[in-house]
């Protein structure tokens, strides 16, 4: 069975920075497609930043220049380096993971979720 576990999340002044990590294991397959999912207090989950196995990434446009998302695909292992934090990036962000090259919210492997809070 798919797992996906994450580390990384924890408290930091605005302006500063994180680096998350997951992993997925249980699974010889390769995940196609890594990304982060956040979701705020009385926000739905969104899409933060997306990588395939071939390297295209896809990013919002709320953290465009401030993150970096980037992935080993020998470990099936995915990262998101956050700079230049800012309060309103304050959320539980979730790794998300996919065999194919798109994300299906209620088929797909998600992440137990980690929490990132941005103090003012």
């Amino acid at each position: 069975q798919v797992q996906l576990v994450e580390s990384g999340g924890g408290l930091v002044q605005a302006g500063g920075s994180l680096r998350l990590s997951c992993v997925a294991s249980g699974t010889f397959l390769k995940m196609n497609y890594m990304g982060w999912y956040r979701q705020g207090p009385g926000k739905q989950r969104e899409l933060v930043a997306a990588i395939t196995s071939g390297g295209t990434t896809n990013y919002a446009d709320s953290v465009k220049g401030r993150f970096t998302i980037s992935r080993d695909n020998t470990k099936n292992t995915v990262h998101l380096q956050m700079n230049s934090l800012k309060p309103e990036d304050t959320a539980v962000y979730y790794c998300a993971a996919s065999r194919t090259f798109t994300f299906n919210f209620g088929k797909d492997y998600w992440g137990q979720g980690t929490q990132v809070t941005v103090s003012s």
